[in-house]
């Protein structure tokens, strides 16, 4: 059976970048699809129809049609801009971070696990909704990585299997997970987590999102989080992410 010319997606703005002389080039992470590209004609024009529907972060409808090379966008409609995470720069800063993560572990016309899409629209949700965006993206991460089939270990050591104490452990990107003190002891690339911060990424890890927002973390402790996750992601995609530095940036 023929597939059809045109087709409509549910999609999220990734990003999006100039084209032609009036074009733009987005990436798209869609609920059908997983990551695509597609090419919005006119969109940078100054009455364009289309370019308030395909900005950043914008969670839209679009009808695409193949062509040779992106697909285009015939029509588009917002269903939600999510304007205050442009209104902002911590949130702008965190919701950059929530696409770049998906758009770096994510391939074009791969079939993706189910869930991504719509774990990225709930955190797009939370991150402008609340005015502190920290703990719904410590959960996304953490959600994210189960989805991709990363899940660290934190319950056991990932070395001898012993079940994890209640004392300061050993993180190892390398192996995934946990190091008990006798194992950790003296090897390199690893980082040290203390018993708090290995007892909150717990709590996301097994946790639906009510329960998890009851966590209340001490800046100490957010910091260690933050260092432990950015070390295995950082691991993982083997090279450094941008939007965390300009959090930072922001932050300070």
């Amino acid at each position: 059976m023929r597939e059809a010319h045109s087709f409509r997606v549910e999609a999220i703005v990734l990003r999006h970048m100039d084209w032609g002389e009036a074009d733009r080039l987005l990436v798209l992470y869609t609920r059908q699809r997983g990551k695509i590209r597609a090419v919005a004609r006119g969109a940078r024009k100054m009455h364009s129809r289309k370019a308030g529907h395909v900005e950043p972060f914008s969670h839209v409808s679009l009808q695409l049609a193949k062509a040779q090379g992106p697909m285009i966008v015939t029509d588009a409609e917002a269903l939600d801009t999510f304007q205050t995470l442009k209104e902002d720069l911590v949130r702008t800063g965190y919701a950059s971070y929530v696409v770049e993560l998906v758009e770096r572990f994510t391939f074009e016309e791969a079939i993706d696990p189910p869930g991504i899409f719509q774990l990225m629209l709930e955190t797009l949700k939370r991150v402008s909704a609340n005015p502190d965006p920290w703990l719904g993206v410590r959960y996304y991460e953490v959600r994210l990585l189960d989805l991709l089939g990363f899940r660290p270990q934190l319950f056991q050591c990932v070395n001898c299997q012993e079940e994890i104490k209640a004392e300061d452990q050993y993180f190892s990107p390398l192996q995934g997970g946990v190091l008990c003190p006798r194992c950790g002891k003296g090897l390199k690339g690893i980082w040290g987590i203390s018993q708090e911060a290995l007892k909150y990424l717990r709590h996301l890890q097994r946790s639906t999102y009510r329960e998890a927002s009851r966590a209340n973390p001490s800046e100490a402790v957010k910091k260690e989080m933050e260092t432990v996750v950015q070390a295995y992601l950082t691991y993982l995609l083997e090279r450094a992410l941008n939007s965390p530095g300009f959090i930072n940036r922001v932050r300070e």
